[in-house]
């Protein structure tokens, strides 16, 4: 199913920077008429509402804080699309001493997180004809590194439970996109030590806007992600969308 985004609303979680904020900036070209900038602190928010206006409307939503993630579900009623960028990483091997906390960490944000939006907001997009959830996924989703491989680890979880929104989301009209960037100018992309050949945050927006607009499952962004893409499009194509039979003997 394809979808198109100009005139609807659309809520962007981690919006007050790097990706999701490109991703925000990316929907209002795309002719979107609002968008939920659903950040931890909303006054993050204020240089993009003195930007855009009320067109912007910051909104509490912590991965973390599953209360918070309902309460912004009871507030964007009117929401379309919902892309889930928020995301933590730590680096950590799996020998690492704090491998196993790291770990818990970050599964609790990057794969329980996607878990309590999906749960909270699905409800939400069909009750307003099915819409999208779009979720940043990583190449890490597919390939582990070993001075990241618990951040690989819970990326690899949310891709899956991402898959599994796809199937169970599909019955209500709403599209699941799974985007999976690999080294970004951001924050997050310093601190992995991307350096200066990573890609630009706008070519991620440009890569969930569309596959949003295609009806693709997949997004693979940049020069290294679509490398990867390349690599897996017969086993993505062939398993992961096909349409397999549930109970084999």
């Amino acid at each position: 199913m394809t979808f198109d985004v100009k005139n609807k609303t659309v809520l962007v979680t981690g919006a007050n920077r790097g990706i999701g904020k490109a991703i925000l900036e990316e929907a209002f070209q795309r002719g979107a008429k609002k968008v939920y900038a659903a950040v931890r602190k909303t006054e993050s928010a204020e240089p993009l509402v003195k930007k855009h206006g009320d067109r912007v409307v910051p909104i509490r939503l912590d991965l973390n804080d599953p209360a918070s993630i309902v309460a912004a579900a009871k507030t964007a009623t009117d929401v379309d699309v919902v892309i889930n960028n928020a995301g933590v990483m730590k680096i950590s091997t799996a020998l690492d001493e704090g491998a196993i906390e790291a770990l818990q960490f970050e599964i609790n944000a990057n794969v329980y997180g996607l878990m309590r939006v999906a749960q909270a907001f699905a409800p939400v997009l069909k009750a307003n004809g099915g819409g999208v959830i779009a979720q940043l996924n990583s190449i890490a989703s597919v390939k582990t590194f070993a001075d990241k491989t618990t951040y690989c680890a819970s990326k690899a979880a949310s891709y899956s439970i991402t898959q599994g929104l796809r199937d169970s989301l599909r019955e209500q009209g709403t599209l699941v996109v799974s985007v999976h960037p690999g080294p970004i100018q951001t924050d997050m992309g310093q601190e992995a030590g991307f350096g200066d050949n990573a890609s630009p945050p706008s070519m991620v927006a440009d890569a969930v806007f569309d596959a949003i607009a295609d009806g693709r499952f997949h997004a693979w962004p940049d020069p290294v992600a679509q490398q990867v893409g390349d690599a897996y499009r017969s086993f993505a194509e062939n398993i992961v969308e096909a349409e397999l039979q549930k109970n084999v003997d």
